[in-house]
């Protein structure tokens, strides 16, 4: 196998330099850091670029690029054709592939996995063995945890949580804003129920500006619920 890259020692580090030119690099360019040779593949057109650091026993491979500040440890796997930068954190026994992105400052750990065309900004965290993938996008202040899956065209923004063992699901652009506590998240056909103590939010999955709290207990609501949205649950 022909090397695509050579290393060069910087502090507690290993500097990249690229042997050959592929993609946008150009043979003698600088790239980031590694701690070791089996942190960057030396196989398909994957590089660190700038500060980028890659370390532990994580592993950068296929087609994806680490770049700018952002950081790649543990075990974390960064692969396919994703994109990893800013002072964006993957760590634990994270995964980040297919054409996801993950950037800003944002933090993937534990056993969570973001695929497809997912996209993780600002300042969100994503941890535990939550699943982002789809078309989804969650950025701002927005959590998601524990056994949580978000998919579709959902957006998850704001301080919004989620968590648990929800799935959170829409085929048209779901916007969920409030602090909830989602163990009692609740996805239906053409809505979605958000629970937050005893006051709860309505969206509507068929138009995103339909979006109304609901004072009092839930299940003393179900009623106006049904009036709401025309349609039994």
């Amino acid at each position: 196998m022909e090397k695509k890259y050579k290393t060069v020692p910087e502090g507690d580090m290993l500097r990249i330099i690229a042997l050959k030119d592929f993609i946008e690099v150009r043979k003698g360019d600088r790239g980031g850091l590694i701690e070791k040779e089996e942190n960057l593949s030396q196989e398909g057109d994957c590089w660190i670029y700038n500060n980028a650091c890659v370390s532990g026993n994580a592993r950068v491979s296929d087609n994806a690029i680490v770049s700018e500040n952002a950081k790649v440890y543990e075990k974390a796997q960064i692969s396919g054709f994703a994109s990893v930068w800013g002072n964006a954190e993957i760590y634990g026994r994270a995964q980040v592939y297919g054409n996801s992105s993950v950037c800003g400052s944002s933090k993937i750990s534990g056993d969570a996995e973001i695929y497809e065309n997912a996209w993780v900004g600002e300042h969100a965290n994503i941890r535990g063995n939550a699943r982002i993938y789809g078309d989804t996008k969650i950025f701002e202040k927005a959590w998601v945890y524990e056994n949580a899956r978000v998919c579709g065209a959902t957006a998850v923004f704001g301080s919004a949580g989620i968590k648990g063992n929800v799935k959170l699901w829409s085929t048209t652009s779901l916007y969920a804003t409030a602090p909830i506590a989602t163990s009692v998240i609740e996805n239906h056909k053409d809505y979605i129920i958000i629970v937050t103590g005893r006051e709860f939010r309505v969206i509507s999955l068929k138009n995103k500006d339909i979006n109304k709290y609901i004072g009092g207990d839930y299940i003393n609501n179900i009623q106006t619920i049904r009036q709401f949205y025309g349609e039994k649950i």
